[in-house]
């Protein structure tokens, strides 16, 4: 096997070749070691946000439910008048106080039994504390974890008790208002919601290590306690940086993601020990190495074979050259590299035809190829123009405080544009509506109340196969020149029939009709086949790429609607 170590040039190579596979397969397990480090924090991200979330969305719910309460309370003269006698009293005094204004035809009106009953009624036990304050004094409703409540009156407001901590939980507060004169305060309502439950779901999570951070310092770490102190949360939440890597002891590194609240004021931060998560993943790391190793040990065996190849047949023909030298014609067995002068003109000839098919074959692609790429150019006018319309609208919903609108309108985004980048660019019919759905969702998200939109298209449509991205164009082009965001009911309408020749695609609108000069020029446009210098991104790109991609048999057709708005309607041929 490694007879060709006897020839110094082959013994050169073989070195050479087992310095690079040395060194290649060190930088393949260092880039794998890296990608796969991506990708477990990249994991470990979208743990801490998803845990982030479902902390938001939980309190978020209970201060909606404190909301939907005091309506309930003011709403009912009998809840307002116990919440009254119950501020500022004594316990004796509050029942006195309901007592003495009873009456013996009416069901005497308990505010904490409400209260209780109300706020518990999704099963969520999360609020375990509401006290009812005047300016020095409040008075306390506990709930038990096994469904008790106790209760507390004229505790001063400086008691501990009413001390807000972040190990404690979150306090919500509600004035309480007079409903015979608004503008007078009576007390105030403070709603404790228990940090050990919102963080509940968190303390599962054993991968990563999470804490929540107040703005004095306090912190309340919700799983993992021992594992990370205190002053490192404390470090990681100061950072101005959302996420990166953090010094752990003396030697060790971990990475930390911060999420800051928008409605309350505390940073949820997670901690990922990267000693520990090689430790966790010891088994996969072990397995990429074997593979990466043994691929280039496969490697260097082959250049091992290749270069004993390479060695025979120098040595054949060194051999060939000293019988010469020697007189001796005897015949051998002919080298199985080429047989003879025939063989080499037939090997040659073979050379030539694979050359030539390579050549006919590079000349077919490389047309290919350019039409395609002229495709590609088209649809990427297409996308940035999109794009930058797009974030304009959410930007502008942020700037207004839209926060859950806003975020639904990135998920959607996100959702439109992983559909955008792969790499297909044929698709059936239904997944380039399925786009455009996604597309006039967020154009509801940015009109609401006065954007509608109908789809209803032939299931025969759906199969049809086009080219991706070019019903959003046509739609975009309703609300640049139709769209009137002062109307209150802006339509378009999708229709698709397949009929006895031909699949028909209509887009119909409400909005404003063209003038007869400009339908006539963009008709013009239309109908020729260079390019008009027109606008690039519009109707003439989207007939330009259905036209080449379906041919003749594709026809684009303007008009206006007799009473407002225009139609646009599209024809493949079944042929085509």
């Amino acid at each position: 096997m490694f007879s060709f170590f006897q020839i110094r040039i082959y013994r050169g190579k073989f070195i050479a070749f087992a310095v690079f596979a040395f060194l290649m397969g060190i930088g393949l397990s260092a880039l794998a070691t890296y990608v796969l480090l991506e990708q477990w924090l990249e994991n470990a991200k979208s743990q801490a946000a998803d845990s982030f979330s479902r902390v938001e969305s939980a309190l978020q719910n209970d201060s909606e439910r404190i909301d939907a309460y005091l309506q309930r309370v003011y709403a009912n003269s009998g809840l307002v008048a116990d919440v009254r006698y119950f501020l500022g009293n004594s316990a004796e005094g509050y029942q006195t106080a309901r007592l003495d204004n009873s009456r013996y035809d009416q069901t005497l009106v308990s505010f904490p039994e409400d209260m209780k009953a109300f706020l518990g009624n999704s099963g969520q036990n999360r609020i375990v504390q509401v006290s009812l304050h005047t300016e020095e004094r409040g008075n306390v409703v506990r709930f038990g974890s096994s469904g008790g409540t106790s209760f507390l009156f004229n505790v001063p407001n400086e008691d501990d008790l009413f001390r807000e901590t972040i190990q404690r939980g979150f306090v919500i507060r509600k004035q309480l208002l007079d409903p015979n004169q608004i503008s007078r305060q009576l007390g105030e309502f403070r709603f404790l919601v228990s940090s050990d439950a919102l963080f509940a779901d968190v303390k599962e999570n054993r991968r990563i290590v999470s804490a929540a951070v107040s703005h004095t310092g306090d912190v309340y770490i919700a799983n993992g306690a021992g594992r990370v102190g205190q002053d490192l949360f404390r470090k990681a939440a100061a950072n101005e940086r959302s996420r990166g890597f953090i010094r752990l002891g003396d030697t060790g590194r971990a990475f930390y993601v911060t999420y800051s609240s928008q409605a309350f004021d505390y940073r949820f931060v997670s901690i990922v020990d990267l000693s520990a998560l090689f430790r966790q993943h010891a088994g996969i790391l072990l397995i990429v190495f074997l593979v990466v190793w043994a691929a280039m040990g496969s490697v260097l065996l082959l250049a091992a074979y290749n270069l004993r190849e390479a060695a025979g047949f120098l040595r054949r023909i060194i051999h060939s050259i000293d019988r010469v030298k020697s007189a001796n014609f005897i015949p051998v067995s002919p080298a199985r590299y080429r047989k003879n002068e025939y063989g080499m003109i037939a090997a040659e000839l073979d050379d030539m035809t694979l050359q030539l098919n390579k050549h006919i074959q590079t000349e077919y692609l490389l047309k290919l190829k350019q039409q395609e790429t002229e495709m590609k150019a088209l649809q990427h006018q297409i996308n940035p123009h999109f794009l930058y319309n797009t974030l304009e609208i959410i930007r502008a919903s942020a700037l207004s405080g839209r926060a859950d609108d806003t975020a639904e309108a990135i998920a959607t985004l996100g959702a439109l544009y992983r559909e955008i980048v792969k790499n297909e660019n044929i698709v059936p019919l239904g997944s380039e509506l399925a786009l455009l759905q996604k597309y006039l969702k967020i154009m509801e998200f940015k009109y609401p109340d006065r954007f509608f939109y109908q789809l209803d298209v032939d299931e025969a449509l759906l199969s049809l196969p086009t080219v991706k991205f070019w019903m959003q164009p046509l739609a975009e082009n309703f609300f640049v020149h139709g769209f009137d965001p002062d109307r209150e009911f802006n339509l378009l309408v999708v229709n698709g029939a397949e009929r006895a020749d031909a699949y028909v695609l209509e887009m119909v609108d409400n909005g404003a009709t063209i003038s007869k000069d400009r339908l006539a020029e963009i008709r013009r446009h239309l109908s020729l086949d260079e390019d008009s210098g027109t606008e690039s991104i519009g109707l003439r790109n989207v007939y330009t790429r259905l036209h080449f991609f379906h041919g003749k048999g594709f026809g684009m057709q303007i008009d206006n609607n007799e009473e407002a708005g225009v139609k646009i309607t599209l024809t493949f041929a079944k042929e085509a």
